[in-house]
């Protein structure tokens, strides 16, 4: 609080001039104006960048996350309940899944240069934050939160129909509504007659908002590792992982199936024990 007839230094505004130079290229970079621009800092705000700048003005993304979730479920429900007229309920739910898991999202928001424009602390971001699934997947859902609270459903669905019509025809084509798991079951005991198995690996953040690594092992092969805030989610990123490696194995000209304990084929990596996903 400033005492009367203190003057203002003119470098304690720069924070708020860096701040709003930076929500503009945010802006332009994303092709979005918002008529509240706080609403687009806090979504671009993750929470490590609270913990190493505690006198920041705003708050972290997650509020806008939990909503943004919430929006795009009902959003992409609605489409597909109007895309698909005669579809069943668990065809739409399968759909929906796809459409807005981690995976997909993280990749629109990639799709979209989101993580350039995220707030992240100093090792978040010298640890790959801005490429991670989790943290770009919630920073989607902020994104669409916030333009909601901004602007309404209508623009929320213009901002992001451009970007699910291309990627539900790609589900569609590639069967990708499919839980992962579940794909890759078959194909493992159609091909190499081993069931798949999963195993936590690893573990990381605090209690609150802990990230669970989780691999997936074949006949003792590790064919994918994923990454979430629970071990199914992470299970299914894994699975998603195994899917693809698997595949390449399986249309490759000549296919060799590497047969040994903990042989690493998604990191070439020691497979760290850990208990049952």
């Amino acid at each position: 609080m400033m005492e009367s007839g203190e003057t203002l230094s003119p470098f304690s505004l720069i924070p708020l001039l860096v701040q709003s130079m930076d929500i503009s290229f945010a802006e332009q970079a994303l092709q979005l104006v918002f008529a509240d621009k706080t609403l687009l800092q806090r979504a671009l705000t993750h929470r490590s960048y609270l913990n190493e700048n505690p006198d920041y003005s705003y708050e972290d993304n997650e509020r806008l996350e939990f909503l943004g979730d919430a929006v795009l479920d009902f959003l992409v429900g609605e489409y597909l309940f109007e895309r698909f007229p005669e579809g069943d309920e668990g065809t739409l739910t399968s759909l929906r899944a796809a459409l807005v898991c981690t995976r997909s999202l993280s990749q629109f928001a990639a799709q979209i240069g989101l993580g350039n424009q995220l707030l992240l602390g100093h090792g978040e971001d010298e640890g790959g934050g801005r490429e991670r699934p989790a943290v770009l997947c919630g920073a989607f859902e902020a994104l669409v939160g916030a333009l909601y609270l901004d602007q309404g459903n209508d623009t929320v669905r213009s901002f992001i129909m451009p970007i699910f019509e291309p990627a539900l025809d790609h589900i569609l084509r590639h069967n990708l509504d499919k839980d992962p798991k579940s794909v890759l079951q078959e194909l493992s005991q159609a091909h190499l007659g081993h069931t798949p198995r999963y195993r936590t690996v690893g573990t990381r953040g605090p209690d609150h908002d802990k990230l669970f690594t989780v691999a997936v092992t074949i006949n003792g092969v590790t064919y994918g590792k994923g990454e979430g805030r629970s071990k199914q989610t992470s299970a299914q990123a894994a699975a998603e992982e195994a899917i693809k490696q698997l595949e390449a194995m399986l249309n490759a000209p000549v296919v060799r199936v590497p047969d040994g304990t903990d042989f690493d084929v998604y990191a070439m990596g020691d497979l760290v024990e850990g208990e049952q996903a």
